[in-house]
């Protein structure tokens, strides 16, 4: 494991520079402070970097070692969500409430939540701009389950996902995967390996290949989500 490096402190409305994500220690802090401004977050996913702190504190800068993803070669349905996937329980949407998704995703987390009033304005924001989506699942017409993340050209960095009903949560990732590739995504991120990311087929890459892939699908000129009409 790489020393662990001091992270560097930004100032609100700082020049939009990031330590090299590759002199990280594992645990992956960069950076402390700065602001949540579309052009800070943008530049920041576009480099394998990520916001996550807890309330009361300044912004905090990640890219840790290793990451992990999910793509339709990888995508293991089981007989039995295929089953709930046909079965009509669940409906699926796009983009029909951002704001809820994320609310959601920060309700009822044992250790807190890093989804905080000024990251849900942020990335609220960001959603008005067309850079952000959420996939919504519905029970008729109550909120279940979703996921929301950050598209910049090919890759679609998800934040967090949420159920209130059982699969529900697994509905939506694993049609955000069908979906999203067929409309150009070619880099979808999950950020940190857990037993129910790996049990639908996440895996693990070490971070300098990680940011050669996000290099890449993030200059790619993708059609924007919203106007792929997936859902």
């Amino acid at each position: 494991m790489r020393a662990r490096k001091k992270p560097q402190f930004l100032l609100p409305g700082a020049p939009l520079a990031f330590p090299d994500p590759n002199l990280a220690d594992d645990e992956g802090m960069l950076a402390i402070g700065g602001d949540l401004s579309p052009e800070r977050l943008l530049f920041a996913y576009e480099h394998g970097i990520f916001p996550w702190y807890d309330e009361g504190l300044p912004p905090m800068w990640w890219s840790p070692n290793p990451r992990t993803l999910l793509d339709p070669e990888h995508l293991h349905v089981s007989r039995s969500m295929k089953r709930v996937l046909r079965s009509g329980r669940f409906s699926v949407t796009l983009d029909r409430a951002f704001r809820d998704v994320m609310l959601e995703c920060g309700r009822e987390r044992d250790q807190g939540t890093w989804i905080l009033p000024e990251m849900v304005d942020a990335y609220c924001h960001l959603h008005e701009l067309g850079h952000a989506h959420s996939v919504e699942v519905w029970q008729e017409e109550r909120l279940v389950g979703g996921l929301y993340g950050v598209q910049r050209g090919a890759l679609f960095a998800a934040e967090s996902m949420f159920h209130r009903e059982r699969d529900a949560s697994k509905v939506a990732l694993i049609t955000a995967i069908e979906t999203m590739f067929v409309a150009g995504i070619e880099l979808f991120d999950v950020q940190f390996l857990t037993p129910h990311l790996e049990s639908l087929g996440a895996y693990e890459i070490p971070r300098t290949r990680y940011l050669e892939l996000v290099a890449k699908a993030a200059a790619k000129q993708v059609v924007n989500l919203r106007l792929a009409r997936l859902l």
